[in-house]
């Protein structure tokens, strides 16, 4: 299948969505697993909503099934280490982490697919290190919030090559169901531990403020439903690594709207800025050079 415009367009738009979540997520006042918690079920139930008033189908083959469920254990993963990066540091340090999701997805991709590593991409994703390296270099505040962050782009790339072989042969929808639910149930499971373990003085919050339930409503339907499913459909017709090239963008929309909202406790020394320029820079190279190394090889 061939991408159009309107593909580019509605990638980069989901781009900004995504971006906003690590806003979105700072604003809430409950912990980051039990918001994840809250995020996963509201996100499971909306999406089981639009299956039955679009009349589509809960039905995979088992192999599928549990495919899927795996990969929802993947997606929470991603999700309890993007939203606790934000929480232990700031949102712009978890998206810097993210943006390694493309460096990730052209080590992973080629070998889930059995095609040939891309030099070239290979070359962007090591452009991404030592942008990161750069944010390191001078007394870095927030080494743990980075980590963290390198894991959610991790998981991400991983989550977004399964589903690329998924989702020819099963409605972007189902999936998106299944591992929402699958993401929730696993949460849940890790309450317990988390309590024992990580919660503040060992208790769960599990009441949210009515503008937590808004701003959670909308990473749910909105980030979740909607941006996960078309994300979906679009790995028929973009490579994995493309999107998450594109996803590098994050830091540009995120960074922005957190020094709107956040205001001083968003800015970062210069290092900090160098780094991301150098990883953002890879979006834009990325299209250029794939096109002048495909030309030469006519």
């Amino acid at each position: 299948m061939i991408a159009t415009t309107k593909d580019y367009i509605q990638l980069h738009f989901l781009v900004f969505l995504w971006g906003f979540t690590a806003v979105l997520g700072k604003l809430v006042s409950i912990p980051s697993v039990e918001m994840v918690f809250y995020r996963t079920l509201l996100a499971a139930l909306g999406m089981a909503v639009l299956i039955l008033v679009a009349r589509g189908t809960f039905v995979v083959s088992k192999s599928d099934f549990i495919k899927i469920m795996i990969t929802g254990l993947i997606v929470a993963i991603h999700w309890l280490t993007f939203f606790g990066s934000g929480r232990v540091s700031n949102p712009s340090t978890s998206l810097v982490g993210f943006a390694t999701c493309s460096f990730w997805a052209a080590l992973i991709e080629p070998i889930a697919k059995r095609k040939k590593i891309q030099v070239l991409e290979i070359g962007l994703g090591l452009v991404v290190i030592i942008g990161l390296y750069i944010i390191f270099s001078d007394d870095f505040q927030y080494p743990l919030g980075l980590f963290l962050g390198i894991i959610s782009g991790l998981t991400a790339a991983s989550f977004s090559v399964i589903n690329s072989k998924l989702v020819v042969r099963v409605n972007a929808h189902t999936i998106t169901f299944y591992e929402m639910a699958s993401a929730c149930v696993i949460v849940l499971l890790f309450l317990p531990i988390y309590q024992n373990s990580w919660a503040d003085q060992g208790q769960l919050n599990l009441i949210p403020s009515w503008s937590d339930w808004m701003y959670i409503a909308i990473m749910a339907w909105i980030c979740s439903v909607y941006a996960y499913s078309v994300a979906i459909n679009l790995s028929k017709k973009l490579s994995v690594f493309f999107i998450q090239l594109a996803l590098n963008l994050e830091p540009v929309y995120g960074i922005t709207l957190a020094l709107i909202v956040f205001g001083e406790n968003e800015v970062m020394g210069w290092n900090f800025y160098a780094g991301t320029i150098i990883i953002i820079s890879a979006v834009a190279l990325y299209p250029i050079l794939k096109k002048r190394t495909e030309t030469q090889f006519r």
